[in-house]
């Protein structure tokens, strides 16, 4: 078609306008997950949490070239613009490793403050955006010093990001709100925000579409309030229109509602083709995804198409940038399977890296993450659903015995017996959970089992002992609290902790910081606590809990009401029962929380060997 000059006179400003807004021709770096692809094609790269890898695919050949050693507990990874280099964020240690993908060497590493999570790049490489997840910031990184060059808060335990496609602003999310916060990146400054509902919990990924103005998050509802959990905890995913505008700009898409109410469990990542028209969110706890139609009426948003049964634990979904094959990481099978986009039809499986656990412990953490039989009946809930990576889920459930906050699981092996009310002094108790109302599952164990704290349950399942054996890995951090050591607050504040006049000690003792023991009779005390419990059944004793990693875990208490160290240690410390504090001052108060903020500053274990003190295996 020709035209002439006077159409193309008033057509170029048009022209002008719709590409400034264009997006990128690629998807690399626009969106964190533990799979990026180079904008080429050529690269794929996997961070491997529990072996402490980045794995490098070649995807001509489908064949790993390259494992790199990071660190524990690697998370998000990016590739820089349109290079072969990446950055990945490692979580437990706390800093960010640059990695060239062509030689499988490191390249250097930026440390943070605490917990890096997700990982984006801008367009041109020069600089990758990091959240942490704990205290709840972003931090910039120009990747050619490798120093950090920007740094704000953005909100409280954050985890997803996405960048536009401008390099403008960056999309981040609560992990236990699934509140959506839009920042400039230059200022960071909040320039939109998108509440989750009260129920909304464990926003772990965002995704931006590529040619619309919506982003996609996937997480849970957790209905807290429900007894014995039924039907409380469901798969969503939320949707935001990130055009400003008045009234309601995110609506949710229950997952289970899309195939004859056939419920998923734990929806972990998602990914969009780059016409924009395919969707996948793959679910961890059923091994599964669905791959839904994008619909572009702002009403519907998703249709279902198919869903594909995948492998064990599925985390990841990535798709090429020619849209022509997405790519599956299952976590706890080690390897990445290749589909095509069209057929659905698997293309190739290619394994990333090798088993780092020991057999009984990858069959329990299996077990720990699935939420098929044996395990539970009903498809919706899987251990992991309230304890993921053995982390609490920042919730407190209305449970049969009373208000019951999420507890940690780090330290565990060292601080049994188990729950707020010690009524499990072994983790195969828990197969009492597995058939009862909660799960409903057929349970790891043939025959009749033991009551809790009655004669052992150990021994009679090598699945539930598998199962045990993996609850109790989960080890404690130091706080990034005391990385120079404890600072002159946090001195005072131990004399206080350890203080005839405070008491904490009395209960608080040990390398875990606890009287628990599993060697010794249960030992439960009265704090007065109760009292702000009125549906508590099994009180007014509770089991000491470790304070180890307390900087991290609010809310606090077995009811989960005090939203802070001050609140534990005033507003719900009635008669001075849970330790000797109305008499502090102001100050006095704020050194002893600076003490339980460094807490731990050193490794407990250790000290807990060289007390006797007995670990659990399993």
């Amino acid at each position: 078609m020709f035209l002439c000059a006077r159409s193309v006179r008033f057509t170029l400003p048009l022209i002008l306008t719709l590409l400034s807004f264009a997006p990128r021709q690629t998807l690399a770096g626009s969106s964190s997950s533990l799979l990026d692809i180079s904008t080429d094609g050529k690269l794929l790269a996997c961070s491997n949490r529990d072996s402490g890898t980045v794995s490098i695919i070649d995807l001509d050949k489908n064949k790993k070239v390259h494992e790199i050693k990071v660190g524990r507990h690697p998370e998000g990874v990016t590739f820089l613009g349109d290079t072969h280099k990446l950055a990945t964020a490692v979580y437990d240690e706390d800093v960010v490793v640059f990695l060239d993908a062509n030689t499988g060497k490191q390249l250097g590493q930026t440390e943070v403050f605490d917990e890096p999570y997700g990982i984006v790049s801008t367009s041109t490489g020069d600089k990758v955006y990091v959240t942490l997840d704990y205290p709840g910031r972003i931090v910039e990184i120009n990747t050619k010093t490798q120093n950090v060059s920007n740094e704000f808060s953005v909100g409280q335990h954050v985890k997803g990001l996405a960048i536009s496609n401008d390099d403008q602003s960056l999309f981040s999310t609560e992990y236990y709100t699934a509140l959506v916060r839009q920042t400039d990146a230059k200022t960071g400054k909040t320039i939109d925000e998108w509440e989750g509902g009260s129920t909304d919990n464990l926003a772990r990924q965002i995704t931006l579409h590529p040619r619309r103005a919506k982003a996609y998050l996937p997480h849970i509802r957790s209905r807290i309030t429900v007894a014995h959990g039924a039907g409380s905890i469901f798969p969503i995913v939320s949707i935001v229109d990130t055009k400003p505008a008045d009234g309601s700009r995110r609506k949710k898409i229950p997952m289970d509602s899309f195939q004859g109410a056939r419920v998923t469990s734990n929806p972990w990542d998602t990914a969009i083709t780059p016409d924009g028209k395919t969707f996948f969110v793959v679910f961890a706890g059923t091994d599964d995804m669905f791959v839904c139609n994008v619909i572009d009426d702002d009403y519907r948003e998703l249709t279902f198409r198919a869903r594909l049964n995948l492998g064990h634990n599925p985390r990841g979904v990535r798709v090429a940038p020619d849209g022509k094959t997405f790519y599956i990481y299952n976590a706890l099978d080690f390897n990445i399977v290749a589909y095509d986009t069209d057929t659905l039809q698997r293309r190739a499986t290619i394994a990333v890296t090798e088993n780092p656990h020991s057999e009984e412990v990858l069959l329990g953490k299996r077990l720990f993450y699935t939420a098929l039989q044996p395990m539970s009946s009903r498809l919706w809930i899987s251990c992991a659903s309230c304890h993921p990576d053995g982390q609490p889920d920042g919730k407190t459930w209305h449970n049969p015995e009373g208000l019951r906050n999420t507890q940690s699981l780090a330290g565990m092996a060292w601080t049994h017996p188990i729950h707020w009310s010690a009524d499990r002094d072994e983790v195969q108790d828990f197969e009492h959970t597995i058939r009862g109302p909660l799960m409903q599952g057929q349970g790891l164990v043939t025959g009749r089992i033991n009551e809790s704290l009655k004669a052992p349950n150990k021994g009679l399942s090598q699945a539930l002992d598998a199962m045990a054996a993996y609850s109790n890995t989960h080890e404690f951090t130091l706080s990034p609290y005391a990385k120079q050591g404890l600072s002159p607050a946090a001195q005072r504040g131990r004399e206080l902790f350890f203080s005839k006049q405070t008491k904490c000690a009395t209960c608080h003792s040990g390398p875990f910081y606890s009287d628990s023991n599993p060697t010794d009779k249960i030992i439960r005390h009265n704090v007065g606590t109760a009292v702000d419990n009125p549906g508590e059944l099994m009180g007014p004793e509770y089991d000491t809990p470790t304070l180890l990693g307390v900087y991290r875990t609010a809310p606090y208490l077995s009811h989960g009401k005090a939203q802070t160290l001050e609140e534990v240690l005033t507003v719900y410390n009635h008669d001075d029962q849970h330790g000797g504090t109305s008499q502090l001052s102001k100050q006095e108060r704020a050194d002893l929380i600076e003490f339980l903020k460094a807490l731990p500053y050193e490794d407990p274990v250790p000290q807990a060997e060289a007390a006797g003190l007995v670990r659990v295996n399993k």
